[in-house]
């Protein structure tokens, strides 16, 4: 599986690098994947985004 950020949505909460820091990292106000390749704590990072910005392709 493969996570994705949509930048334009995303407004910097942290929380996706917060459960999932192998995968997501802030880079200003903004999430970017890393890691394009999931780890368990990707589903989490999904469910918690507060503005879906985040998205998982098989």
């Amino acid at each position: 599986m493969k996570a994705y950020v949509n930048e334009t949505l995303c407004v910097g909460c942290g929380t996706c690098e917060a459960l999932c820091p192998d995968v997501f990292k802030l880079e200003g106000a903004v999430a970017k994947v890393i890691r394009q390749t999931c780890t368990d704590c990707c589903q989490s990072a999904k469910e918690s985004c507060p503005v879906e910005a985040i998205w998982l392709e098989e």
